[in-house]
């Protein structure tokens, strides 16, 4: 299975904030929208960085309640680590283990398409294992 079902599936939304904001904002932010990262755009549109819980707790525990005034670019993980949705679930979930991360964002030719989290991945491999199971169960019984 390709990350592009994945996408296809879950949909194109992705939730983004401006590395200028405060982490208290972004912290509201990850609330608002459910989300456990939101990837964090540059002015001229590019992907500069994620920002997740793990990146809040990090400064919240270096810092104590004043990092919430910090702001998400001093924060953020800088180094991305991406996916291209003509990549396999397994390629993804072994690239989100080798880096300990659980979000990928989702680009191709340049342009960010979705961000697919470990618990995407998870689902629709047990989803396809399920699938494989049930057919070769199918197999079986019919012989």
């Amino acid at each position: 299975m390709l990350i592009s079902s994945i996408v296809r599936a879950k949909g194109t939304d992705v939730f983004t904030i401006s590395a200028g904001l405060t982490l208290e904002a972004a912290a509201k932010e990850l609330y608002r929208r459910r989300v456990g990262a939101l990837v964090v755009m540059t002015d001229s549109g590019q992907i500069g960085g994620v920002f997740s819980e793990r990146d809040l707790v990090r400064e919240v525990a270096k810092m104590g309640a004043g990092a919430l005034k910090e702001r998400v670019a001093d924060a953020m993980s800088r180094t991305v680590v991406t996916v291209d949705p003509n990549e396999t679930i397994d390629e993804a979930l072994s690239r989100m283990t080798d880096r300990r991360i659980r979000h990928l964002p989702v680009v191709a030719g340049g342009k960010l398409l979705g961000v697919v989290s470990i618990g995407d991945l998870v689902k629709a491999k047990i989803a396809e294992t399920e699938a494989e199971a049930d057919a070769m169960k199918t197999y079986i019984a019919a012989y």
